[in-house]
């Protein structure tokens, strides 16, 4: 370049060439998708504010995840892990270095399952498939135990293992697949089976329900996260233990299932109590009964006999009473005499009172206030019934008004197709179908000719012509249909 171009050129400062710098490049790449690796990681910084690279075998990129961003954020970046990043691509003047802001952060290769996943959760959680109101108890000690789980894996042998240490109690093992295509119809009959067995069958209705499955990625582990799993899981009357994976494996069964184990061998922990404990436990509740009812007994003791020396004698307790008794034996036959004199009193005055003559006037009230009552219930079921035979008169009238045989004794016909269902126009008769021409005085069965027009041709109009009067039987009319109601025109 010569010197007079050099000596034109811009002069430019550090800072309005980093600006420069940064609109050019936000402008041009203002939202991208990054994949590759987390390095560098190493937790938020005192601001709350990440820091971090992602590297591929060629390249680095500097990354910054805000603080509101990150304590939004499901899944947290971690050294070495592969990830799918989306955000703002930016420059950085103080170091002269262009970096990405994050907005999104999800593993790759499992983000579009990951989504999914949310999706399904957020669609089950709407319908109340994961409310806590639906969590039934887990029995104490249940009886039979059904496992749904893979007959030769590990799973159940380590289930059964630690039944053994605990409890030993009867297993019913339903054998699935837990992985692949048909994995989740299995596991959801399974569950579905389980829960059909009838109470006092051959094959006993287990107490407790046990889904389990061994650790393995989201694919692997995919099936119980299928909406036919999570019902099944979610309608089961029998109270269900989630046990699908490791401790941090989370499925969607574990959210409808009544409680999730971290462990296949902690959900058989969590069936059944210890024996051993059960009784020691046991033991010392009867050792403690023992002692506190002997403790009682003896307390009793003691205070019965403070309290007999503080009783009086027996005699002195019941001279009082003997002596009111014989007052009470000396008044009481006048008492009796006393109290049926004034009984007869009361009986004399009653019988005066219960002459014929008063009898007579009463009843003779009586037949008058019944007679009037008569008359009057009567007359108003005269009135009444005028009244709704005027209603029902009415009424007839207006359905016959309405009616659509009206329409028919003016001359009309309605045409219903061989299935009964009223044809409006031309163009619904294909040419050979059989018709049912309904006319004010009865039916005719009709079949349509060549000329018909078929289903997909337009109406034509056509001039009327008067028909001639053609002598033919009169055809019986076919009784109304039950039901009731008034017909359809149509």
């Amino acid at each position: 370049m010569s010197d007079t171009a050099l000596a034109n050129a811009q002069e430019w400062s550090v800072s309005e060439l980093s600006a420069a710098l940064k609109r050019t490049v936000e402008e041009a790449y203002g939202f991208v998708r990054v994949r590759g690796e987390v390095s560098g990681f190493k937790g938020a910084s005192p601001s709350g504010h990440v820091y971090f690279r992602l590297k591929d075998d060629r390249a680095v990129i500097e990354a910054v995840i805000w603080k509101g961003v990150f304590g939004r954020m499901r899944v947290r970046p971690e050294e070495g892990l592969d990830v799918l990043v989306s955000g703002k691509l930016t420059t950085y003047p103080g170091s002269s270095k262009y970096q990405i802001v994050i907005d999104t952060l999800e593993p790759a290769g499992v983000g579009a399952l990951m989504k999914l996943l949310e999706e399904r959760k957020k669609k089950l959680a709407a319908e109340g498939m994961f409310d806590p109101a639906r969590k039934q108890l887990i029995p104490f000690l249940p009886d039979v135990i059904g496992v749904v789980t893979s007959p030769t894996g590990a799973v159940i042998r380590d289930i059964l293992h630690r039944l053994g240490d605990r409890f030993p109690r009867r297993v019913l093992v339903w054998p699935v697949r837990v992985q692949g295509e048909q994995s989740a119809g299995e596991v959801a009959n399974a569950i579905h089976g389980f829960n059909a067995l009838p109470q006092d069958g051959p094959i006993p209705r287990p107490d407790l329900i046990i889904v389990a499955r061994g650790g393995g990625s989201l694919e692997d582990l995919w099936s119980f996260n299928e909406e036919i799993v999570v019902r099944a899981a979610a309608d089961s009357m029998i109270p269900l233990i989630s046990a699908v994976g490791h401790e941090t494996d989370v499925t969607l069964i574990d959210f409808a299932a009544d409680k999730r184990a971290p462990t296949p061998t902690a959900a058989a922990e969590m069936a059944v109590p210890v024996r051993a404990e059960l009784l020691s436990q046991l033991a010392a509740l009867g050792a403690r009964k023992l002692a506190c009812w002997q403790r009682g007994i003896e307390q009793r003791r003691k205070e019965l006999t403070l309290l007999s020396r503080a009783l009086p004698a027996a005699d002195e307790v019941l001279a009082g009473a003997r002596q009111r008794l014989d007052a009470c034996a000396e008044r009481l036959p006048r008492a009796l005499i006393a109290n049926a004199q004034i009984h007869h009193r009361d009986f004399t005055r009653a019988a005066a009172r219960l002459s014929p003559r008063l009898l007579s006037g009463r009843i003779e009230r009586c037949k008058e206030q019944t007679a009037t009552l008569s008359a009057r219930g009567a007359r108003a079921f005269r009135v009444s019934l005028d009244r709704r035979t005027q209603r029902v008169q009415s009424a007839g009238q207006l359905l016959a008004a309405f009616s659509y045989r009206g329409v028919l004794a003016r001359g009309f016909a309605l045409v219903r197709d061989e299935a009964g269902a009223p044809l409006r126009s031309a163009a619904a008769v294909a040419s050979g179908a059989r018709l049912d021409i309904e006319f004010a005085d009865g039916r005719v069965a009709a079949t349509a000719g060549e000329g018909a027009a078929p289903a997909s041709a337009t109406p034509i109009s056509a001039p009327r012509v008067k028909p001639q009067a053609k002598p033919q039987a009169k055809p019986q009319a076919k009784p109304p249909k039950s039901g009731g109601g008034q017909g359809d025109l149509f």
